[in-house]
């Protein structure tokens, strides 16, 4: 077991996030309730064993889109605002629902880029985040898509919880998706395609594996994980890739198994 393995069996405290590929169905775009549940199920358990879980979910554009019958992601950033207003409260309502059956309690945090870069909006994002986390809370985060701009959106979740990972001094970072992990070729057209178990360092090579295309609901894909891996190990915070819709893909994660594709964290310099 490698050390970067090794040492995910002590980390305290978690950033777990969850693309919209994993929380919806490939075929329909509705929300995929049996995954969802069983993904709270796991991090009910975790924050039970003593873990402090900082949960970012996507998936609010997706929740809107559904509850209006929408079947094609609009182009314009005014629509894709408008479906995730609609969207954000249906998501909060089931993720409160699931939460709730297993005895924790949510808190709901949307936040902007201004928030994890401007030094005084930090500060009060990084002290609410705590206070949640210290009522034994459970804070549930999300970009605030219906008011952001183009000057300050991040663009997608993944560079969202890295963000949130570094401005916590979190341990790990887990990206849920739908794939293994990230593969030295495209797996779904290329068959000799080998998930990758560990990279301990990211460059020109480890960025064109990684391609740039995401799913027809999610904004990101593979690339943006990449990028999220560097703000993430730079900051001192392990990241991992795994399949979002394995259950047990997460305890596994945590007991140091061989799950997905870990990027080691970068030591400090002394």
């Amino acid at each position: 077991m490698s050390t970067a393995r090794e040492n995910l069996k002590t980390a305290r405290r978690i950033v777990i996030k969850v693309g919209t590929s994993t929380l919806a169905h490939a075929d329909t775009g509705k929300l995929n309730l049996y995954r969802i549940e069983h993904l709270i199920r796991e991090i009910a358990d975790l924050h039970n064993a003593g873990k402090e879980i900082i949960f970012v979910s996507s998936g609010a554009i997706a929740a809107g889109m559904n509850k209006l019958g929408i079947k094609v992601k609009p182009q314009t950033i005014p629509e894709n605002q408008a479906l995730a207003a609609i969207g954000q409260g249906v998501l909060m309502h089931i993720y409160e629902k699931f939460f709730a059956e297993y005895g924790q309690t949510m808190g709901q945090v949307l936040l902007t880029k201004e928030n994890a870069v401007d030094e005084h909006a930090r500060t009060n994002s990084r002290n609410a985040l705590c206070s949640i986390l210290n009522m034994g809370a459970i804070p549930v985060i999300n970009e605030n898509d219906a008011v952001g701009v183009d000057e300050i959106r991040i663009g997608d979740n993944d560079n969202l919880s890295a963000m949130v990972a570094a401005m916590m001094n979190a341990e790990v970072l887990i990206i849920l998706s739908d794939i293994d992990g990230l593969y030295n070729g495209n797996p779904k057209v290329d068959k000799s395609a080998r998930l990758l178990d560990e990279v301990a360092a990211i460059d020109s090579e480890v960025e064109r594996m990684a391609g740039g295309a995401g799913t027809k609901l999610g904004t990101g894909g593979m690339f943006t994980k990449i990028q999220a891996a560097k703000l993430a190990t730079s900051n001192g915070v392990t990241m991992l890739i795994i399949n979002g819709a394995t259950v047990g893909n997460l305890r596994r994660a945590l007991s140091g198994e061989n799950v997905g594709t870990v990027f080691p964290r970068k030591e400090a310099c002394l």
